[in-house]
């Protein structure tokens, strides 16, 4: 619950909220304004990615194959807002095969994920993300699209 917006616990779940409204506008831009240069990206059973470039790149593989939506979207932050937590279902269409993955034809998906961050206060400010760690059940995916 968002009190009057002027804790740090209310500016992080502002921040997420944010976050994931650009996601489902397909807004790169407003998203990666939410990041840190140095934004820390753990991709599901993958690697880290690191920067806001990295970020950008990944942004452009998944647009080029997944169409998605977040809902139900639930937001928790710690008392201080520098770490955050997010629930959500992801409704999406799988339109380009990516590297490594199955063949697409449009197949639908409905899946359930989750994300966790860190958050930096710079000049206690609205806040930026610095870490991105997402994660879903990569085999239930894979069961969905083949």
């Amino acid at each position: 619950m968002i009190i009057d917006g002027t804790r740090a616990h209310d500016r992080a779940t502002t921040l997420i909220l944010a976050y994931y409204a650009a996601f489902n506008r397909g807004d790169w831009t407003a998203m990666l304004a939410l990041l840190t240069d140095d934004v820390a990206h753990d991709l599901n059973q993958g690697a880290r990615e690191t920067g806001r470039d990295a970020f950008a790149a990944f942004l452009a593989r998944m647009d080029r194959s997944y169409r998605e939506q977040l809902r139900d979207i639930v937001v928790m932050a710690s008392p201080d807002g520098a770490r955050a937590a997010a629930e959500y279902v992801v409704h999406g269409d799988y339109l380009i095969a990516d590297d490594g993955l199955p063949p697409a034809n449009g197949q639908k998906y409905v899946l359930p994920g989750g994300a966790f961050f860190d958050i930096v206060f710079p000049d206690g400010g609205s806040g930026r993300i610095a870490r991105v760690t997402n994660y879903y059940n990569l085999q239930d995916w894979i069961a969905q699209v083949s």
